[in-house]
């Protein structure tokens, strides 16, 4: 079954908050769940102790370089959806957890700072696609985003599409139930209300189904 990495050099971009809310949306449709915390910040581990794991997630965590491409091989298999929520810095345990990847996700903010240093995971990703010979399915996703775009976003966003990389709709959204899964743990429908819940779960829910269309195309078809 498929395995979804999710990368970014720079730290903040939310790659663990996309990683959680993947996860649970996925597990919530049905699909059998294995999510890798690699980041040493551990930000999906706070979120996994603050309450008995969702059904269908299973958590794992402290898997270093040397184990990490043999964890993902012995946790991908039929039946499971396996995310990996990896460091913020361009490392070799990033390059390895890259290299059994179906499909990269770069999570960005729509700043020219987090798109300058973001275009280095696409970097990575086409590197281990050289060293494969094969093609590693990879695409944006901007976070934090709120209903009126700036300029600035809008412009990156059109640049990176003129430049052939499949860029997620929907965004994932500013919204406060997304911060407020670290400290109550679960997934958005647990959580007490936070804000326009409706709109978060909404959100979650229309990303998480692109992001597994995505994984049932043809690699050819990808952007």
């Amino acid at each position: 079954m498929p395995v979804i990495v999710i990368a970014s050099p720079k730290g903040g971009a939310g790659k663990s908050t996309t990683a959680i809310l993947l996860a649970t949306e996925l597990a919530l449709a049905g699909a059998r769940t294995v999510l890798f915390d690699c980041d040493p910040n551990r930000s999906v581990s706070i979120w996994a102790s603050r309450k008995k794991l969702p059904k269908n997630i299973e958590f794992i965590n402290d898997v270093g370089e040397s184990e990490i491409i043999r964890a993902i091989k012995h946790h991908d298999t039929d039946g499971k959806i396996v995310i990996v929520d990896l460091e913020g810095v361009a490392s070799r345990l990033v390059s390895r957890a890259i290299s059994q990847a179906d499909l990269v996700i770069t999570p960005m903010r729509g700043t020219t700072l987090d798109a300058t240093i973001g275009a280095r995971a696409l970097a990575l990703v086409a590197e281990e696609e050289e060293a494969l010979g094969r093609e590693i399915r990879h695409a944006v996703v901007f976070t934090m985003t709120r209903a009126i775009r700036s300029n600035q976003h809008k412009g990156i966003e059109v640049s990176l599409k003129g430049q052939g990389v499949d860029v997620i709709d929907p965004p994932l959204m500013e919204r406060a139930a997304y911060s407020a899964l670290f400290e109550f743990g679960g997934n958005l429908r647990d959580l007490p209300p936070q804000g326009n819940m409706e709109g978060a779960i909404s959100n979650a829910i229309e990303f998480a189904r692109a992001v597994y269309q995505r994984l049932a195309e043809p690699v050819e078809a990808a952007a």
